[in-house]
């Protein structure tokens, strides 16, 4: 914030998000409009969820921790899915109660939080799925805005990552972070084996002696350079290569692991970054021990709620295309879950998913807590890729 008052990077504040200062204008009308006939105060019901034609498609719930800060001076009753909960489409995950006035203009906010986070927790349990039981780490943050950096390792980790890179997770969130060493590391010092020798020197025994072998050299050429630059304590060589270098990078990594095996270095690991995805991944999975995933988890494709109403002053009113009423959302005793309506009565061992926003976030969560419960839903089997 410069002296003009005049916000130089293009972010809102906090006080413009709880303001609603970044709502769609058509709410603000709307509001004014009600104003004048007297009713911005009609009670409504209202939920989110996704729609789409697949019903096999599957999303991790993410960024309800904001939605509760947005919402915590707000004249609303909510309801919502634990944080880290796999759902399909159709199931509320948040639903809204009160005077429509009250939260009206919130509704562009949260689902801007709800949408993205989401996102970005889907792509990487998606990640998490194909690589198994092998180490995931969230490589993204600069693929977007850097305001959203939090938010991002946040959810990338609830999703499923192992490690995030920007240290500022760590700071604020308790994530685990790690990182390697980029090309310029190796640019400046002028090779591989010095970069290694370097970053080895200086960085304490806690960190992950993983280097990057493309800079200058053959694949093959620079892994057997860094392993012989700091045979004692290298953990793994990262490849980084070019797409328009890389021909079919598997064959690549098999080359390197016959390499590093036939001199000595078999304890050497292979870590794969730049483009990874979840075909990348599979792919790779027979000879590859770790990846650094970008784009495909920050920028994974929003999960695109809406937030409708589906009840008006205890009448059910909703638009077409929309499942109309209040409803429950429970989990069976097989882990499956089934929507039905509020008044109807459900399965025997059922149990409610919807729990009350603000007492779940009375205090922080635990965020590892929340990872567990989706590494739980994965592992039951339930979700394909």
């Amino acid at each position: 914030m410069g002296s003009t008052g005049i916000t130089r990077f293009n972010s809102a504040t906090e006080e413009e998000i709880k303001e609603a200062q970044v709502a769609d204008s058509y709410f603000h009308r709307t509001i004014e409009v009600l104003r004048a006939r007297g009713l911005e105060n009609t009670p409504v019901h209202m939920e989110v969820a996704y729609k789409t034609s697949d019903p096999e498609e599957w999303f991790v719930v993410a960024g309800l921790d904001e939605v509760a800060h947005l919402l915590e001076d707000v004249e609303v009753e909510a309801q919502v899915v634990p944080e880290g909960t796999i759902c399909r489409p159709h199931e509320p995950v948040l639903t809204l109660s009160g005077p429509y006035g009250a939260f009206a203009e919130h509704e562009t906010a949260i689902l801007g939080f709800l949408c993205q986070a989401s996102g970005v927790a889907t792509g990487a349990a998606r990640c998490r799925l194909a690589a198994g039981e092998k180490p995931v780490v969230s490589f993204g943050a600069r693929r977007l805005h850097p305001a959203v950096t939090p938010m991002i390792e946040r959810a990338a980790y609830l999703g499923g990552c192992d490690m995030v890179a920007v240290d500022l997770a760590t700071k604020r969130l308790g994530i685990p972070a790690t990182g390697t060493l980029p090309h310029a590391l190796a640019l400046v010092l002028g090779s591989t084996a010095e970069a290694a020798r370097a970053f080895d020197e200086v960085m304490g025994p806690d960190v992950p002696r993983t280097i990057l072998i493309d800079t200058f050299d053959d694949e093959t050429v620079g892994a057997l350079e860094a392993a012989r630059a700091i045979p004692d304590s290298i953990t793994a060589v990262r490849l980084d290569t070019p797409g328009n270098r890389r021909g079919d990078f598997r064959d690549l990594m098999q080359e390197v692991r016959w390499e590093l095996d036939r001199n000595g270095f078999s304890h050497v690991k292979l870590f794969a970054s730049g483009g990874i995805d979840v075909d990348y991944i599979l792919h790779l999975n027979p000879v590859c021990d770790a990846y650094g995933v970008g784009g495909a988890i920050a920028d994974a494709p929003m999960v695109d709620y809406s937030l409708d109403i589906v009840e008006v002053d205890g009448e059910d009113r909703h638009k077409r295309g929309k499942r109309g009423g209040r409803k429950r959302l429970l989990e069976l005793r097989d882990g499956s879950h089934l929507v039905i309506p509020a008044n109807a009565e459900a399965p025997e061992g059922a149990r409610d998913l919807l729990q009350p926003l603000f007492e779940l976030y009375a205090s922080p969560p635990d965020l590892a807590a929340l990872r567990d419960r989706v590494l739980r839903q994965l592992a039951t089997g339930n979700f394909s890729l």
